[in-house]
């Protein structure tokens, strides 16, 4: 028994990456699980095209899940785009539209499953956060400021449907080897430098794996969590809190 036999669940952004990673981890613990995503993955029988950016997109994709599936247990707002640059580098409309996926992205997805949650005995809600909300990081105001935001709505979320049964945490993942950390790499003038120093910027000497974020994830959407809430798990190699020596 792992803990997620009948557990269904909805992941955004789920068609590659660290989401993709986490619908590979909750389907080996025996959950049934949706993929939302701009660009769902062909040929996949639970996915579902949604702009987490549109309302109207999600309230659809979200209802057509729950009628597919019976309802919604566990939701993973994992949906989100990265901004590199200072608060001198990005335009109100850059701000606006980070903002708008990367939190109002979760908020949308979270008030349209609220019903079907709200009739679940393992209702979990979990964010996708980042260091960026806990660090100053070089080139990262918008990222920073927009994960920060969704710290702090995971806490107050959390308050808000604790005594409905709802837990809502997140994970914090360092700096991790995904298609969006890949780009970056390959655009810079010396990628293999640049690599190098991603690695040694966390204490453990390396980018943080997809499936290790995958593996917090499972740990605080699964009812063995039961009361576990208002967390906000750091997977990043002991950046958030370590000063070790060169």
């Amino acid at each position: 028994m792992t803990g997620f036999e009948n557990v269904r669940a909805l992941v955004t952004g789920g068609a590659s990456g660290i989401g993709a990673a986490i619908v590979a981890r909750l389907r080996e613990e025996g959950a049934r699980v949706a993929v939302l995503d701009l660009n769902p993955p062909e040929g996949e029988p639970d996915a579902y095209r949604a702009d987490v950016g549109r309302d109207d997109e999600v309230r659809a994709a979200v209802a057509a899940v729950a009628e597919a599936f019976g309802g919604i247990d566990v939701v993973v707002n994992n949906a989100g785009i990265g901004a590199q640059g200072t608060v001198a580098d990005n335009s109100d409309e850059e701000w606006h539209r980070v903002l708008d996926v990367n939190v109002l992205g979760a908020v949308r997805v979270s008030r349209a499953a609220l019903p079907w949650l709200r009739r679940s005995d393992c209702a979990a809600i979990v964010n996708m956060c980042s260091i960026a909300a806990s660090a100053g990081l070089p080139q990262r105001a918008l990222y920073g400021a927009s994960k920060g935001a969704l710290h702090s709505l995971t806490l107050q979320m959390a308050a808000d449907h604790v005594r409905e049964g709802i837990r809502v945490n997140a994970v914090s993942p360092g700096t991790a080897a995904t298609p969006w950390v890949t780009r970056l790499l390959d655009s810079a003038p010396d990628p293999a430098a640049e690599r190098a120093a991603l690695d040694a910027r966390q204490p453990h000497g390396r980018l943080v794996e997809a499936a290790e974020v995958a593996d917090a994830v499972a740990y605080l959407a699964s009812p063995r969590a039961g009361s576990t809430t208002g967390t906000v798990v750091e997977v990043d190699g002991g950046m958030s809190g370590l000063r070790v020596r060169s």
